[in-house]
């Protein structure tokens, strides 16, 4: 099979986000989300084989080529869900009736296309808000003091389901920096859960910092490396 090691993977995964969500005490349950990209559309069946219902793309191009290449699988038909998880442009808003989620949500314009193409479609995307809270230059999302005028906006778009907040840490920071990111993200949910959005899910923590991300909230985690094995 495809990706032999990948049960055991999970299972230790598994073990460490239940130790690491005890440790933090926010009584969340952790979802974890199988990230494919660069790998072909067998890692996605291999993670819907071992147990994972939800995988992760970061290009809409590379996740519909897989979409159509498992249509009538049986991980398609056993309710696999497709999360866009990476930077979206403003033309291709639409694709959004192929993911279950879409992770970043990280400009006004965009957030206008989204709207307009929910509308066009007649129908509701389900979003998170990206939120750049390390403040580096090279992530997009938005700044923490815009969400209270960004969530007053939201809450006139019925054609949004704002499902709460996905952040990125530092590459290789230090434990404090890492905890201030996602704890900044945190703040960030009660903002958004403030102004009356239905915001309960925290994406945060990759293959590198899961379980520090875990102990301060994380509802869902983005794994690559850790479940696939380091990438060509």
């Amino acid at each position: 099979m495809d990706f032999p090691e990948l049960p055991e993977r999970l299972a230790e995964v598994r073990g460490r986000i239940a130790q690491a969500a005890a440790r933090g005490g926010h009584g969340q349950t952790v979802k974890v989300i199988a990230v494919t990209k660069t790998h072909g559309p067998e890692a996605v069946e291999a993670a819907w084989g071992a147990g994972i219902l939800d995988v992760g793309e970061n290009k809409v191009q590379e996740a519909v080529g897989k979409q159509d290449a498992l249509a009538g699988s049986a991980a398609e038909r056993g309710g696999l869900r497709w999360h866009l998880i990476g930077h979206l442009q403003t033309n291709k808003a639409r694709s959004l009736s192929r993911f279950a989620l879409f992770h970043g949500l990280d400009r006004d314009g965009l957030v206008d296309a989204v709207r307009d193409a929910a509308r066009r479609a007649g129908t509701t995307f389900e979003v998170l808000v990206q939120v750049n809270v390390s403040g580096e230059e090279s992530k997009g999302g938005f700044e923490p003091q815009a969400l209270e005028a960004l969530a007053a906006r939201l809450v006139t778009m019925p054609e949004l389901r704002v499902r709460g907040v996905m952040t990125m840490a530092p590459f290789d920071a230090a434990e404090r920096v890492l905890r201030d990111v996602f704890s900044g993200a945190r703040s960030a949910l009660g903002v958004l859960r403030s102004a009356g959005l239905p915001a309960v899910e925290l994406s945060m923590g990759m293959s590198g910092d899961y379980e520090l991300a875990v102990e301060e909230g994380a509802t869902m985690v983005r794994l690559g490396t850790i479940l696939f094995g380091a990438r060509e």
